[in-house]
């Protein structure tokens, strides 16, 4: 009873497989363009941001860099927040602070980006999944037309590989794209923390240079 309950199931074919397919593909499309976009804006966000944070850096302008930081816009800039606001309680709290801020960056820039691996490294499954189907069914229509022979079970076999193709054809893009929005966070992490370990050395050693002794 159970047998036959699968095999009405199995007997469906590809065709839903592949619908599938193309399903995951046309989200794997989308989400590769909006990626592109965001990781583009967050690009220009810091490229604005630095450039007017830098010049106050290297003039050692804390009083500039905290009252730039504290209205400039964007979550790219928290990262930066939390180092002037951790620096009023020393380098130990503002490092913590910093750490923990670009643990939230890191989680933002890796948004959905588990989809999409996911996809990249389960697709070929579901097309083999699909190629299965179709050869179980290509052996059952044999069954029905013993006189078709090799020509009813190849018709089928090559129509069912179709489903395997079409796993690698939405496979191969996404673990690309995967890959390359992987390095591009490892890139702004890479800058936020640069960022960050500069505003530190310059708040920190302003602090420093402030409570030293007196001269006599």
């Amino acid at each position: 009873m159970l047998v036959e309950r699968l095999m009405q199931v199995t007997l469906l074919g590809t065709e839903w497989v592949l619908y599938t397919l193309i399903g995951l593909s046309v989200a794997s499309v989308a989400l590769m363009i909006e990626r592109i976009l965001f990781f583009r804006g967050n690009r220009l966000a810091w490229d604005k941001l630095l450039a007017r944070v830098d010049p106050l850096l290297h003039a050692g302008d804390t009083s500039g860099l905290a009252e730039v930081l504290r209205a400039w816009p964007g979550p790219e800039a928290d990262v930066l927040r939390a180092g002037v606001q951790g620096a009023r309680k020393g380098r130990n709290a503002a490092e913590r602070m910093v750490s923990a801020a670009l643990l939230v960056e890191a989680q933002r820039l890796d948004r959905r980006l588990a989809f999409m691996g996911t996809l990249g490294n389960n697709a070929p499954f579901i097309g083999l999944f699909g190629t299965v189907l179709g050869i179980i069914r290509s052996f059952h229509d044999l069954s029905l037309d013993v006189k078709g022979g090799a020509n009813v079970v190849m018709a089928g076999i090559s129509e069912a590989l179709i489903a395997t193709a079409a796993g690698l054809f939405v496979a191969i893009p996404a673990v690309i794209a995967f890959n390359a929005f992987q390095r591009r966070v490892s890139k702004d992490i890479t800058r936020a923390q640069a960022a960050s370990d500069r505003l530190l050395a310059v708040l920190v050693g302003a602090d420093s240079a402030g409570s030293g002794p007196a001269g006599d």
